[in-house]
């Protein structure tokens, strides 16, 4: 099964690459959901395209809004950039994109977006009679009907999401912030208003408000919790699943490389030796220590599982953060036992720091005998994006992940 990852800038997509990602999506500066993650210019997506190509993986882009009239004028421009650039193929939604896409690029492969929510065999035949190549099936769906659609449907790819944030609304499509803020979820500009603290106002009683649940921080009637499916690989596989996604375009470059690792390690395991996987918690412990809200493993397992509470998260709307990403490894000095890493977050001389490579075992130290490019010593590191030499007996690798341990 291919492991597809979210990338939202050209930094994650080569950290998502070189942690072990399969595939990553991704948009331009238009035509997609994610309006506020940093996206790509034509040069950007360029190199993006050729770097994961150079490290044997591929490159999807979304063009998966909800287009709106005037945004058909310049989309076939745009559509013979992203051919030019080499892509993969490309997500899309709206049936009138759909069509300006096969007219524009005839030969690019089509992925049909989970946002077109195709929940039946017969819709996901229905697109790939129009000439797509793959589904990215709606999260509403259970492994069962998963299953059914494959069986129909053999030659068709189909894609799930197993991991990150979950919609409230029906397949992502939501009108909430077009409401609430003018601001269109469908166009990319979604301002999450489900992460939200709402209270009751009763009708003849304006100004007084009423709280939902008796909770000291609010109530998050809309907020759901975030999606895992590390447990489910070998029942992802059985349902004929050939692709799985994870969410987070908008998430850190730590983010991004902690979940492809972990789920990276569980996929090569799987497919070593399926008949005798077993979930290690090791991975759990890990995927607890990135930046998230209580898991769930949403429908996927069918509602006979447990109540709506096992997928709405009432209690907080923000994603915990156990553990800080401090900096990114550039390079390592052989003859002076040194890593030149980027600062990302505040640091400190005695602090431990876990090291995280692309591949192989984590491992900590603490730091000491800092200094700068001009060698003058550093007791601590308080300005991002500055680079700092650390002492490192054993060589770390380019793109390793330094948080605090």
């Amino acid at each position: 099964m291919e492991l597809l990852a979210p990338a939202g800038s050209l930094e994650k997509l080569k950290a998502a690459v070189l942690f072990g990602a399969d595939a990553v999506y991704l948009a331009g500066k238009s035509y997609g959901l994610r309006a506020f993650s940093d996206n790509f210019s034509p040069e950007e997506m360029q190199e993006g395209i050729a770097f994961a190509h150079s490290h044997g993986a591929k490159v999807y882009v979304t063009v998966n809004i909800y287009a709106r009239n005037q945004d058909l004028a310049g989309l076939p421009d745009y559509l013979r950039t992203v051919a030019a650039a080499d892509a993969d193929a490309v997500i899309v939604s709206d049936p009138g994109v759909f069509q300006v896409v096969r007219r524009t690029i005839p030969q690019m492969p089509v992925h049909i977006s989970t946002q077109a929510n195709t929940t039946n065999w017969q819709a996901a035949a229905f697109w790939q009679e129009l000439g797509a190549s793959r589904v990215v099936l709606a999260r509403e769906l259970p492994a069962a009907d998963i299953r059914t659609i494959h069986e129909q449907l053999p030659r068709l790819e189909l894609e799930v999401f197993v991991h990150g944030a979950m919609c409230m609304s029906y397949s992502g499509r939501c009108l909430i912030s077009n409401y609430l803020t003018g601001r269109d979820a469908n166009q990319g500009a979604c301002a999450q208003p489900c992460r939200w603290n709402y209270r009751l106002v009763e009708e003849k009683r304006p100004g007084e408000y009423y709280p939902l649940l008796e909770d000291e921080r609010g109530s998050y009637i809309f907020n759901s919790k975030d999606l895992c499916l590390l447990e489910q690989i070998p029942l992802l596989h059985q349902s004929g699943v050939c692709s799985l996604k994870v969410e987070g375009r908008m998430k850190s470059v730590h983010y991004v490389a902690s979940v492809i690792k972990i789920y990276r390690e569980a996929l090569d395991t799987y497919a070593a030796d399926p008949g005798n996987w077993q979930l290690r918690r090791e991975w759990l412990r890990e995927l607890d220590r990135i930046s998230h809200r209580e898991y769930t493993t949403g429908f996927f397992l069918g509602d006979e599982t447990g109540s709506q509470d096992a997928k709405i998260n009432l209690g907080d709307n923000s994603s915990g953060k156990n553990h800080d990403f401090v900096g990114l490894v550039l390079d390592y000095d052989r003859e002076q036992n040194r890593v030149l890493l980027e600062q990302r977050n505040h640091f400190r001389e005695g602090d431990l720091l876990e090291f995280v490579p692309p591949q192989g075992p984590n491992f900590t130290v603490k730091a000491a005998g800092m200094t700068d490019e001009e060698g003058r010593p550093v007791a601590a590191a308080p300005h991002p994006q500055q680079r700092l030499f650390l002492p490192l007996s054993s060589a770390a690798a380019p793109w390793t992940m330094i948080r605090r341990a």
